[in-house]
């Protein structure tokens, strides 16, 4: 199988370790350069060819969207930014897909799957995500770090406004919404409140409309999903 030759354009420290924490994690991808701007890109492509672009929109001096309109011949571009305005005008530039951040690797994966090099035909058995190969673990941005939280540790979620506080041994807060972050997660974690989400796996006790987790946490059952909770069991 070809293993795919990566670049990452982006100006945040953070957002070029995520995606190379990504690619590392796949073995048919190898990163070739970690640009901060357009013009670290455009000196690597007069050097070498490469298969796939990870790239950002909002760079300084040139936008990453200003890059590609340069550019006669250009790898796979896959866009990886936080302003969902510019989708239309990026894909009327022939990118492969357009990511928005922050996204999982499932997400990332499946924009990769959809690049169509012959060579790389067998990327969809490869990396498609079969429930034995799921990734085990998602990143989660807290106290300006980028986590590693592995799914089995986190014992429960809790909504808190804007934000969300998931318990594993310690807490940790970070800005997104419950449903949100749900959609991330494997299917044993379920709803039983508009506030709290649970790793099923943790569940202990049911006591009327309480919940007890094996750390002896006690969480609300709300009516609406008590039905859901006991079909599940």
């Amino acid at each position: 199988m070809k293993v795919l030759q990566c670049i990452i354009a982006d100006d945040e420290p953070i957002a070029r370790q995520i995606l190379e924490n990504y690619i590392d994690s796949m073995p048919h991808l190898e990163i070739v350069a970690a640009c901060k701007n357009a013009f670290e890109v455009l000196e690597v492509l007069k050097e070498r060819s490469v298969d796939i672009l990870f790239l950002d929109i909002n760079m300084p001096k040139l936008s990453g969207l200003s890059l590609l309109k340069t550019m006669q011949q250009k790898p796979n571009v896959i866009i990886t930014t936080a302003y969902p305005e510019y989708a239309l005008e990026g894909f009327e530039l022939a990118v492969t897909d357009y990511l928005l951040k922050p996204f999982s690797l499932e997400r990332f994966l499946q924009a990769v799957n959809k690049i169509n090099i012959q060579e790389a035909a067998s990327i969809q058995t490869t990396v498609s995500i079969e429930k034995e190969e799921e990734p085990n673990f998602i990143f989660v941005k807290s106290d300006k770090k980028i986590i590693k939280l592995f799914f089995d540790d986190i014992n429960y979620i809790e909504a808190y406004g804007n934000y969300i506080k998931i318990y594993t041994d310690s807490m940790l807060l970070t800005q997104q919404t419950l449903s949100d972050f749900l959609a991330k997660l494997p299917d044993f974690f379920t709803r039983i409140h508009k506030s709290f989400v649970i790793n099923f796996d943790k569940l202990k006790i049911i006591d009327g409309n309480q919940i007890i987790l094996q750390n002896d946490a006690k969480l609300p059952i709300g009516k609406s999903y008590r039905k859901s909770i006991l079909d599940k069991i």
